[in-house]
Formats: structure tokens, C-alpha cells, sequence
């Protein structure tokens, strides 16, 4: 059984992979993850290439209402996959892998990027939008947001 720490990091493993799919970073995380589960084995390294193609292409070829149920299903795949390898192996051998994982998400997360279409405002990080002098300010958001507490009119703080 796996402890806590690897179970979520296996998460976030899974997470990475299908994130990546479709982006320009799959290629370089394609060989990577295939490269991580093949543990030095060609043929390993092949099947694990065989199988991220397949999840890029069923992530690609889903139609926009199934897309998200094909994201989920394929990210617990993908940690199923890495906890069953985090699992059978040795306790020393487990540690190198499991930083080898870790490495391999670091310079994930370095080379995530963002993008937007036309007119639009493409951020990695936060934003503060702020109107003053009775001026207007307005975003439109797609994804996850957190909204603090707006300030009342008229008690601007800086």
C-alpha cells in the first residue's frame, strides 16, 4: 500500500500526462513518461509510447461534451498505471523512481505555458482588474476562479 504522499503524487502524475496531451509539451513529456516507465527497457518504452498515443488521441478525437469525462477517466488511468509501478517495486528502487517523478513534474509545471484567441488576455498567474475615477472594469473568465471581496465604491484602498 501507498502512503499518502505517493498516491498524490501519482495523482499529479496522471494529471500531468493528460494536461499535456494535444499541448506542445507532449512530445518532450511523451518520451519522458514513456522513457520514466520503461526503466531502461525498449520494449517497455515502446508499449508506454503506444499508450500515450492512444490517450492523446482519444482526448483529441472527443467531441466538446465528452471531453471531460475522457480528461477524468484518463488522468485515473494514468495514476492507476503509476501507483501499480510505484507498488511493485523495492523501497530503494521506489525512492529513485518516485524522484525521478518528481523531476520529471518539476520541468512539467517550468514549461506549462498559456494561450489565448483572438482579443484575448492569456495569464500564468494571477490578475488584479481594477477600475478608478467611476471608470469600468470587466473580464471574462473560462476555467477556475477564486473571487476575493470586492471594495464598496467609493472606499478605495491602495
Amino acid at each position: 500500500m501507498l502512503s499518502e504522499a505517493m498516491t498524490a503524487l501519482a495523482a499529479a502524475g496522471g494529471t500531468a500526462v493528460v494536461q499535456a496531451a494535444g499541448t506542445d509539451a507532449w512530445t518532450g513529456v511523451r518520451q519522458q513518461v514513456a522513457r520514466w516507465f520503461g526503466r531502461g527497457n525498449p520494449q517497455r518504452e515502446q508499449a508506454e509510447l503506444e499508450r500515450l498515443d492512444q490517450t492523446a488521441g482519444e482526448l483529441e478525437a472527443a467531441r466538446p461534451a465528452e471531453v471531460e469525462r475522457i480528461r477524468i477517466r484518463q488522468e485515473a488511468a494514468w495514476q492507476g498505471r503509476i501507483e501499480a509501478l510505484l507498488e511493485s517495486l523495492e523501497d530503494i528502487e521506489r525512492a529513485r523512481i518516485v524522484d525521478e517523478l518528481r523531476t520529471l513534474l518539476a520541468q512539467q509545471a517550468s514549461h506549462r505555458s498559456v494561450s489565448a484567441g483572438q482579443s484575448g488576455l492569456a495569464v500564468g498567474g494571477n490578475v488584479h482588474v481594477q477600475a478608478d475615477h467611476g471608470g469600468f472594469a470587466a473580464g471574462m473568465v473560462q476555467g477556475d476562479v477564486t473571487l476575493g471581496n470586492p471594495s464598496q465604491p467609493g472606499t478605495h484602498q491602495d
